[in-house]
């Protein structure tokens, strides 16, 4: 069919959600050409096997690239066999914690070259990967609805600050055929920051013997996708989405921080507690300094279970933003 024909090229391919891409394409014959430009070369970037044996693929190509810079991005896109039918952004500098300008660069700058040199070249469809930590929940009604892509946008975190910037510039750049995706949390193999961190914690509060505890309550929305599921997606909105759209990608799991922390409780045989709104809205005058208390509460076990079983090289980390 036609869908079969087409080439990709993805921005920050080693990734977590661009490794599954790679095998989803490769794996269902869905592809002519795969080309993942990224600063971290497959090699170091803890890939699993199954992950390690796509990018061996002959119709995948690894380009060394540091997307920050403009040449780099040029070098990246340019193929004898002419512009690629689609490229997908999946870079952004996602580690919490960062300064202001790392979001600025490795999030605002890098999609924008990526974003201008796709419009030059004719790509037939961009899509950018942005994020759903768009929308407060300060009143208690927005709690109870889902939100829509039509919903007015209030980034809560400094990675979805920087991406909504990034979304209302793409607007203005002449023949991009833009396609936006709001992602919920994605986990699955690979993961590292969706849902790991929870785990790595659930392992702390087992080996210190100790009740977890957590700011909120159960019925935090914490709504998720499977990265297979996400993958299908961005696959799908290749051929089918519509240029100039915002697209949310969900499960119907309605997940939230209870359904999730029971799981955890089960996986690793430990108790929960949630301290409640009253309490979380006090903390929230002071987070800051919270969050540094509980990431250094956690780290010391973390890295004493890491040496206790001989771990001593590993990407995982229990690290929380506020």
């Amino acid at each position: 069919s036609w869908c079969h024909g087409f080439s990709y090229f993805l921005i920050t391919g080693t990734g977590f959600i661009g490794r599954n891409l790679v095998g989803y394409l490769v794996n269902n014959d869905l592809v002519t050409k795969v080309r993942v430009a990224d600063k971290v070369p497959p090699q170091m970037a803890w890939l699993n096997n199954k992950h390690k044996e796509a990018f061996v693929n002959p119709l995948v190509e690894f380009k060394h690239s540091n997307l920050i810079n403009i040449a780099s991005v040029e070098s990246a896109f340019a193929d004898v066999e002419g512009p690629f039918d689609f490229a997908i952004n999946l870079a952004a500098e996602t580690k919490y914690g960062q300064t202001d300008p790392v979001y600025q660069e490795g999030i605002v700058k890098l999609s924008l070259n990526c974003a201008r040199e796709a419009a030059k070249r004719n790509v037939k469809i961009y899509i950018e990967a942005s994020s759903s930590q768009m929308y407060s929940a300060d009143k208690p009604e927005d709690e109870e609805m889902a939100a829509t892509e039509e919903k007015k946008c209030d980034p809560w975190t400094f990675v979805a600050k920087h991406k909504l910037s990034v979304e209302k510039e793409l607007k203005s750049i002449p023949d991009l055929n833009v396609v936006i995706v709001r992602p919920a949390i994605v986990y699955g193999p690979g993961d590292r920051q969706g849902l790991t961190p929870r785990l790595i914690i659930g392992a702390i509060y087992k080996y210190m013997r100790e009740t977890m505890k957590m700011l909120w309550t159960k019925e935090l929305k914490m709504n998720t996708v499977h990265v297979e599921d996400m993958c299908r997606a961005l696959w799908f909105l290749c051929n089918h989405g519509k240029t100039g759209e915002i697209y949310h990608i969900v499960d119907k799991g309605d997940t939230t921080q209870g359904k999730i922390s029971e799981l955890i409780s089960t996986i690793f045989n430990i108790e929960h507690e949630f301290v409640g709104s009253t309490m979380s809205s006090l903390a929230k005058l002071n987070m800051n300094s919270i969050v540094e208390e509980i990431n250094d509460k956690h780290m010391e076990p973390w890295a004493d279970a890491c040496q206790r079983d001989n771990v001593t090289n590993t990407p995982l980390n229990p690290f929380i933003d506020q």
